[in-house]
């Protein structure tokens, strides 16, 4: 990886990440572009996940998109081995990598190499069991008997993190704390981290548009072929599409679904804002209009620099 993959473009949702890269990639001509976002590795989904149209990734190599069916499960796991791959093979091609996405655990993963807990299916349907006839406030209690560190991290009636830590704890014999402080480290790494910043009412206008194009693109077809195939629980996480279900359920209006959308999606750049600003590595370019002219030549600095970081 350290060898293949150069730089990381990240930013919030609908910050103009893929723009950017495709235009810089289309410079050169031994880059290829690797997605971090767990959304856009699903089939089918290519309008609500804005990918990169067939025309783009014909015009540049693109990697890590469309690679599951949305009735599988996506895991952190699975992308690691998915990068991996995909990085060798960029490397064998005489090529660089640009990575590319929001995703933060993703993306650390991607440039930090975390060490990933494992996990069992098993495992995790019995537990979710137990919190269904106990209660999760049990399950956290127990959790705070097995490794207080995790507990205090997390709120006591969060299923889901409650659930994954215990599932770790068992499967692995190890304090699920003892696999989060990598979270909490930001040490030296070979790839360069260029972030794409926006004023955080011109970013809501963005998105805003971005929804909305996207309905008038098909959106909703989309949803009706996606439902049609029963869907993953982390397909189902996708922004939109929960949005775009309940109206086809008769359950709101078009419009109504359209809100929820944009402001669901509004609240999830706030999120991916304040976990990448946490990172001191990121070299962030503020943009006011078009990340394209704004942010080229920044980008063509760091990749002819060609390294990392040593903050830690």
């Amino acid at each position: 990886m350290t060898n293949t993959a150069r730089v990381a473009l990240i930013g919030a949702t609908a910050s103009g990440k893929s723009s950017l890269a495709l235009a810089f990639a289309s410079r050169h001509g031994d880059i290829e572009i690797v997605s971090v976002d767990s959304m856009q590795v699903y089939r089918g989904m290519d309008i609500g996940t804005a990918s990169p149209s067939r025309e783009e990734r014909a015009a540049v190599p693109h990697h890590l998109i469309d690679v599951c069916d949305p009735s599988e499960e996506f895991t952190v796991a699975r992308f690691r081995d998915l990068l991996d791959e995909a990085l060798l093979g960029i490397g064998r091609r005489g090529h660089r990598a640009l990575l590319v996405g929001g995703t933060g655990l993703y993306h650390r993963c991607a440039v930090d190499g975390l060490e990933l807990a494992g996990g069992d299916d098993a495992v995790r349907a019995r537990l979710e069991a137990e919190a269904i006839e106990f209660g999760v406030e049990e399950l956290h209690r127990r959790l705070a008997s097995l490794d207080p560190v995790a507990a205090d991290r997390m709120e006591p009636t969060n299923l889901r993190r409650v659930v994954r830590a215990l599932e770790v704890i068992e499967v692995t014999g190890r304090p699920f704390s003892s696999f989060g402080d990598g979270l909490d480290r930001y040490p030296p790494t070979p790839v360069a981290q260029i972030g794409l910043r926006w004023e955080r009412s011109a970013l809501a206008e963005r998105i805003e548009a971005r929804v909305h194009a996207m309905v008038n693109s098909g959106f909703v077809d989309e949803v009706i072929a996606l439902l049609d195939v029963s869907p993953s629980r982390t397909a189902m996480q996708a922004l939109g599409y929960a949005e775009i279900a309940a109206h086809l359920r008769g359950e709101c209006s078009l419009d109504e679904a359209i809100d929820a959308t944009v402001l669901h999606t509004r609240q999830f750049a706030v999120r991916q804002e304040r976990w990448f600003r946490r990172d001191p590595r990121i070299r962030w370019v503020d943009i006011t209009v078009d990340p394209i002219p704004e942010a080229m030549d920044v980008l063509e600095e760091v990749w002819d620099l060609g390294g990392g970081t040593d903050h830690t």
